[in-house]
C-alpha cells in the first residue's frame, strides 16, 4: 500500500534520545527534535565510559583570505551559510563537534573532527540493523592448499602468522534493550568497533540537512560535490611505520600490521589476512581482495598450460610442412596486392610473419581453447563456494536482503512509501513502472555512445587502409615491405588513445544517469552503474579485436572486384594471417593497458603526495615535523573506491578467456600483473589512501554475472576463432582428404586471379581463397564452411554440457558451512522457544513486562 510521504520542513535532522529511553526505535533515521539536550543520554549504568569518546570522522574545508572581495563572495558567504547550519544540526542531533584551525599566509586549514556519544551510538547501531557479538567462536580460517601441503607433510611457504587475528563471533542485529547480552557491552569504549562507528557516522552525514530535503539540499556527499567541504574522511589508526623483523610485534596497531604483513612487496609469495583486512576496511574492500587473490591463485595452472602450448608452437615452427614450403617458396607464389595502390609481392617475402603465426595456430591450441573454457567454469564454480564460506564467517549472507537500508538520496526524493514485506516496516518508495521507462532513456543514451565507439572503429580502419597506401609509397624498402605491419600497429596505438578518452566520458555520463534512476538500495546503485559502464567499456575495448578476429579480410571480394568502404577498399589480411594480427591487438591492448595501469597506480599516487607534501600549508606555517593526525591523513589521497579495480580485473579476464585461441601467453601476463596488482592495492589503501568508511557487502555484486556472461561468450568466441580464423579445420580436411603429410597445402590455400584481372596486368597472381578461377566460390569452400559450423556446434555443445556437468557436481555452498547454517537456525528456534516458554510463565505471574531480555535470533 502506497503512501503519499509527508512534506518536511527545512529543519535539521535531530535524534530524539528521548525514544531511546522508552526503547522504541524510528524508521530508517527519520528522527525529530530532541526536547531537552540534557536527557540525551541512553546507557545502563552499570556500562562503563571514559572522558572522551574517540575522534570517529574529519570533514576539512580550506578559505581563502584574499578572496574576501572577490566576485565569488556571494557564493563563499552561502557556502558559509550552508556550512554552520549542517555543523549545527549535527551538535543538535548529539555529536561532539570540535573545530581546529591551521593559518598560513593566505589560506586557511579548517579541521572539524566529529565525536559520537554513547547514545547516539546506540540509537543508530539499532536503527542501522548493527549486527553485534553474542557469542566467541574458534577461528574457523582455513585455505585449501594450507590443508593439502599440510596433509602431504610438505613446508608451506605461503604462510605466515599475522599477529592480532580477528576473534570470530555468533552475532545479531543490536537492540539498546538487550545490552546485556552482548559481548563486551560493560565498555563503552571497545564495545563498537572502529569500523561500526565510521559507519555510523557516515550515516548521519549522508542524512543530516543543511536546507529543504526535496531540493537536494542535504548529505555530506552534496555538501563535497558543491565544494563546501574539501574532504570528510574517518581517521587511520596511526601510522603505517613498518618495525625492523626481529621485533616484537605485539602492540602494533591493524594498519601497522597491515602494512607489515601484508602491503609490502617481500610478502607477495604469503596468503593475504583477509581477515585483518575485513576488520580494517569493511566487507567490501576484502571481498575485493579475496576475488583478486583467488583469481590470481587461478591463473597459475592457467598460464603454465599456455606457455606450455605456446612452446609446442616454438618447436612445430621449425618443422611445420606447410611453413618450411612457403619460407623456401623463392619466387613460386607471385601475390597479388593487398590494397588499391599496392604492388605485387612474393609469398615467400612472409617466411617471418608465417613462422610467428604458427606460433599460436596449432593442434595444441584446440586443447587450450577447451581447457580455458573449462577452467572458466570451475574458477566461478569455486569462487562461489568461497564467497560463501566468507559471507558466512563475516557475518554478511543475508545483507542485501535484510540488512541494507535504502540510500538517503533514494529516501529524501522517493514520492511515496510502502509497506517493505520483508521487514513489516515502511520505507520510501519510488514506482517502479517509473525507474523502466528512466532505465530504458538511459539505455538509448548508452546505445548513442556505443555508436561512438563503432564511429571510431571505422575510422581506425580507414586510417590502417590509408596508412598502407602511404607508407607503401614510401622510398625506403623496409618501410615498403612492412606497410601493413606498420598500418596495424599504429591502428592499434591510436585505438588505444580513444579507449582511454571515452572510457572517461562515459564514466561522468553513467553516474549522472544512474542517480537519475533511482535506485533504492546502495547495491542496487552500484550494480546499476557497472552495468552501464561495462557494456560501453565491453564495446569500447573488444571492438577493434572482434573486427579483426571475425570481421577483417571477410568482406574482400577477389582480384577485379574488390568490396570497398567509403570508396577505400576492405582491409585484407596481412600475409602471416588474421590470428597473427590479433595477438599482437590482444597484446598491445591488454599488456598496453596492463603498463599504463600500473604506471599510473605506481607514479600518480607517488607524484600527488610529493605535490601535496611539497605544497602543503602545514609545511608553509612551520607547524613542526609531528602534525596532528588529522592533518597527517588530510596529506593523503582520497580512496576513489572499487570500481575501477574490478572493472580492469573483469577485462583482463575477458582478455584472457575470450580470445585465448589467438594468445596462448595471455594468462602468463595477467598473472604477472596480478601479482604486482596485489600489492599495489594493498600498499595505495594501507599507506596512501585516507581510510575509507567500511562498507559492508555479501558478494562481489554483478560483477559475479558478468564474469559469467563473459565466460559462455569466450565458448562461442573460441569456436568460432578456431573453425573460421585458424587453419587447425582446412589442415586437418586436407591431411584427412589428399596429403597426411600436408605437402600441397600452401598451393591448396591459393586461388588464381581471375583472366581479366591478369589480361589488365599482364601478369598472373596467387591469393588466400577457396575460389575458382572466374572468382566464384568452389566445392571445397562450402564443404569446409558445413566442416566449420559442425565444429562449433559440437564445440560449443560438448563445453557447455560439462560446464553444466560441473556446476550440478560442485556445490555452490560448502557441505560444512550449510551444516553451520543449519546450527543455527537451529540455536535460533530453540532461542526462540525458551523466550516463549519464558514469557508465558513470566506473564502469568506478572514478573516480567515483555519477551526482550533473550535474544530471539542468532546472525550468521
Amino acid at each position: 500500500m502506497l503512501r503519499k510521504s509527508a512534506r518536511e520542513d527545512d529543519n535539521a535532522v535531530l535524534i530524539d534520545m528521548a525514544s531511546l529511553e522508552s526503547g522504541s526505535g524510528s524508521s530508517y533515521g527519520s528522527t525529530t527534535h530532541a526536547p531537552e539536550a540534557g536527557k540525551q543520554q541512553v546507557a545502563p549504568s552499570t556500562v562503563g565510559s571514559s572522558a572522551k569518546p574517540p575522534i570517529d570522522f574529519v570533514l576539512v574545508w580550506e578559505e581563502d583570505l584574499r578572496t574576501q572581495e572577490s566576485p565569488t563572495h556571494d557564493k563563499t558567504d552561502t557556502h558559509e551559510f550552508w556550512r554552520e547550519t549542517f555543523l549545527e544540526s549535527l551538535r543538535l542531533a548529539g555529536l561532539t563537534v570540535d573545530q581546529h584551525d591551521v593559518q598560513h599566509e593566505a589560506i586557511a586549514v579548517h579541521y572539524i573532527l566529529l565525536r559520537a556519544p554513547w547514545a547516539v551510538l546506540c540509537y543508530y547501531a539499532e536503527d542501522l540493523r548493527l549486527k553485534l557479538p553474542l557469542q566467541d567462536l574458534p577461528n574457523q580460517a582455513s585455505n585449501w592448499s594450507a590443508t593439502l601441503l599440510e596433509w602431504l607433510g610438505i613446508p608451506n611457504i605461503l604462510l605466515e602468522h599475522v599477529p592480532n587475528t580477528p576473534p570470530e563471533y555468533y552475532s545479531c542485529q543490536f537492540k539498546a534493550s538487550k545490552l546485556q547480552w552482548f559481548l563486551g557491552s560493560d565498555n563503552q569504549d571497545t564495545f563498537f568497533t572502529s569500523t561500526k562507528r565510521h559507519q555510523i557516522l557516515f550515516e548521519i552525514l549522508a542524512k543530516t540537512r543543511y536546507g529543504h530535503k526535496k531540493k537536494g539540499l542535504f548529505g555530506l556527499d552534496q555538501l563535497l560535490a558543491e565544494g563546501v567541504f574539501s574532504a570528510a574522511f574517518p581517521l587511520h589508526d596511526g601510522p603505517f611505520s613498518a618495525v625492523p623483523e626481529n621485533s616484537q610485534t605485539l602492540g602494533l596497531t591493524q594498519r601497522q600490521v597491515l602494512f607489515q604483513h601484508w602491503a609490502r612487496w617481500g610478502k607477495w609469495v604469503k596468503y593475504q589476512p583477509l581477515d585483518h583486512v575485513r576488520q580494517y576496511f569493511g566487507e567490501k574492500v576484502a571481498l575485493y581482495f579475496a576475488w583478486l587473490g583467488f583469481y590470481t591463485g587461478w591463473l597459475l595452472p592457467a598460464a603454465v598450460v599456455g606457455t606450455v602450448v605456446f612452446l609446442v608452437g616454438c618447436f612445430l615452427v621449425f618443422s611445420d610442412t606447410p611453413t618450411q614450403e612457403l619460407c623456401h617458396s623463392s619466387d613460386s607464389f607471385d601475390m597479388c596486392p593487398l590494397c588499391s595502390d599496392c604492388s605485387f609481392w612474393l609469398l615467400s617475402s612472409a617466411c617471418t610473419l608465417a613462422q610467428a603465426g604458427r606460433l599460436f595456430d596449432h593442434g595444441g591450441t584446440v586443447f587450450f581453447s577447451l581447457f580455458m573454457a573449462l577452467w572458466a567454469v570451475l574458477l566461478l564454480e569455486y569462487w562461489k563456494r568461497k564467497n560463501a564460506t566468507l559471507a558466512y564467517r563475516w557475518d554478511c549472507s543475508d545483507y542485501e536482503d535484510i540488512e541494507e537500508r535504502p540510500r538517503p538520496q533514494f529516501a529524501a526524493m522517493a514520492p511515496t512509501t510502502a509497506l517493505n514485506p520483508i521487514t513489516g516496516e515502511d520505507e520510501p518508495y519510488f514506482p517502479e513502472k517509473r525507474r523502466v521507462h528512466r532505465m530504458l532513456a538511459g539505455s538509448v543514451v548508452l546505445l548513442m555512445m556505443v555508436a561512438v565507439v563503432i564511429m571510431c572503429l571505422v575510422s581506425i580502419i580507414l586510417y590502417r587502409a590509408i596508412m598502407a597506401v602511404i607508407v607503401s609509397k614510401s622510398d625506403n624498402a623496409f618501410l615498403s615491405a612492412w606497410a601493413p605491419r606498420i598500418a596495424s600497429l599504429t591502428g592499434s596505438v591510436v585505438n588505444l588513445v580513444f579507449i582511454v578518452i571515452l572510457s572517461k566520458v562515459y564514466v561522468v555520463l553513467a553516474q549522472v544517469l544512474t542517480r537519475w534512476e533511482m535506485h533504492r538500495t546502495q547495491t542496487a546503485f552500484e550494480d546499476a552503474f557497472t552495468l552501464k559502464v561495462f557494456i560501453f567499456q565491453f564495446v569500447n575495448f573488444y571492438a577493434s579485436p572482434v573486427y579483426i578476429a571475425f570481421f577483417k579480410g571477410r568482406f574482400v571480394g577477389y582480384p577485379g572486384n574488390y568490396h570497398t568502404l567509403f570508396g577505400v577498399r576492405n582491409e585484407e589480411c596481412t600475409a602471416g594471417g588474421c590470428l597473427i594480427e590479433l595477438a599482437q591487438e590482444l597484446l598491445v591492448i591488454m599488456v598496453g593497458k596492463q603498463i599504463i595501469n600500473n604506471m599510473q597506480e605506481t607514479l600518480v599516487p607517488k607524484l600527488k603526495g610529493c605535490w601535496q607534501k611539497l605544497y602543503s600549508r602545514r609545511r608553509k606555517a612551520g607547524m613542526g615535523a609531528h602534525p596532528e593526525p588529522w592533518e597527517a591523513d588530510y596529506d593523503l589521497l582520497p580512496c576513489e573506491g572499487l570500481f575501477h579495480e574490478y572493472l580492469e580485473m573483469v577485462l583482463q579476464f575477458g582478455f584472457v578467456t575470450i580470445f585465448v585461441a589467438a594468445c596462448p601467453l595471455a594468462p602468463l601476463f595477467a598473472l604477472l600483473n596480478n601479482w604486482v596488482e596485489i600489492r599495489l592495492d594493498a600498499r595505495k589503501f594501507v599507506c596512501e589512501y585516507r581510510r575509507p568508511v567500511a562498507e559492508r557487502a555479501q558478494d562481489i555484486g554483478i560483477w559475479f554475472h558478468i564474469l559469467a556472461g563473459l565466460t559462455h561468450l569466450a565458448v562461442i568466441s573460441n569456436a568460432f576463432l578456431l573453425a573460421f580464423s585458424s587453419d587447425f579445420l582446412p589442415r586437418a580436411y586436407y591431411r584427412w582428404t589428399r596429403a597426411p603429410d600436408l605437402r600441397g597445402f600452401l598451393n591448396f590455400t591459393l586461388a588464381r586471379a581471375p583472366p581479366t584481372f591478369a589480361a589488365t596486368h599482364n601478369r598472373t597472381c596467387r591469393y588466400r581463397a577457396f575460389r575458382d578461377d572466374d572468382g566464384h566460390y568452389s566445392q571445397t569452400y562450402w564443404t569446409l564452411l558445413a566442416i566449420r559450423l559442425a565444429f562449433v556446434i559440437v564445440f560449443e555443445h560438448v563445453v557447455f554440457s560439462i560446464g553444466r556437468l560441473l556446476d550440478l557436481l560442485v556445490p555452490d555452498i560448502p557441505e560444512s558451512v550449510e551444516i553451520k547454517v543449519k546450527r543455527e537456525y537451529y540455536l535460533a528456534k530453540q532461542a526462540l522457544a525458551e523466550n516463549e516458554a519464558l514469557l508465558g510463565a513470566t506473564t502469568k505471574d506478572d514478573q516480567l513486562p515483555s519477551s526482550e531480555s533473550v535474544p530471539s535470533s542468532l546472525g550468521s
